[in-house]
């Protein structure tokens, strides 16, 4: 433990610690993910049963990583790279699955993905600048709904619940590309008053 009153920094945690190796974990999954959604083909057999699984398994660890970096001290510069992009690959390559599959437009699928890959750069540069954006509530509630509308989309439930199921799909969809939108604008709404901010303070 470092003395309260040594002039010494604390040191710095490592980048090879738990919270990072469960992100890289979730990255690695994703692949297989894509693999197994594709190789069903729309079949909704067992790979797809699989692929659902492992998307929901990997997506419900989103929180996990950065919880256990910030209560044990491991927050990393290398954490704060790989957590994002663990998250948009799952979520735009799901839905850029799903829209190979025929089961979501297109036009969708490019919204949310253009959204999510430019915001997230942004706050990347940002970072490098010193800049910390943080995710408002508007952009952790997208998360959450976009999350629980690609799991629905994945699992072929359909199968076993019937044909109504799909509306339920639909809907959670549609609040994941609304919400997806406004947290969009409202994050360039943030960049609007940080610019402005850092023009006036110069």
């Amino acid at each position: 433990m470092t003395d309260p009153g040594s002039s010494e920094a604390p040191t710095a945690p490592g980048n090879f610690n738990l919270p990072n190796l469960i992100t890289v974990v979730r990255i690695i999954l994703a692949p297989v993910f894509f693999w197994l959604l594709l190789a069903d083909a729309g079949d909704d057999g067992l790979l797809r049963w699989i692929a659902a699984a492992l998307f929901i398994i990997a997506i419900a660890t989103d929180g996990v990583d950065g919880a256990i970096a910030r209560r044990r001290g491991l927050v990393t510069d290398l954490g704060k790279i790989l957590d994002p992009i663990a998250d948009k690959l799952l979520t735009s390559g799901a839905l850029v699955c799903l829209s190979i599959l025929g089961e979501l437009w297109w036009w969708v699928t490019i919204v949310i993905v253009v959204r999510e890959v430019g915001i997230t750069v942004w706050r990347m540069v940002e970072l490098q600048h010193g800049n910390v954006v943080p995710a408002g509530r508007g952009g952790k509630l997208k998360t959450v709904v976009q999350a629980v509308a690609i799991s629905f989309a994945l699992a072929p439930t359909w199968v076993v619940v019937g044909d109504w199921i799909f509306w339920v799909n639909w809907v959670l969809m549609g609040a994941a590309l609304v919400l997806t939108v406004w947290s969009g604008l409202d994050y360039l709404w943030q960049a609007y008053r940080l610019r402005r901010s850092a023009g006036t303070a110069a």
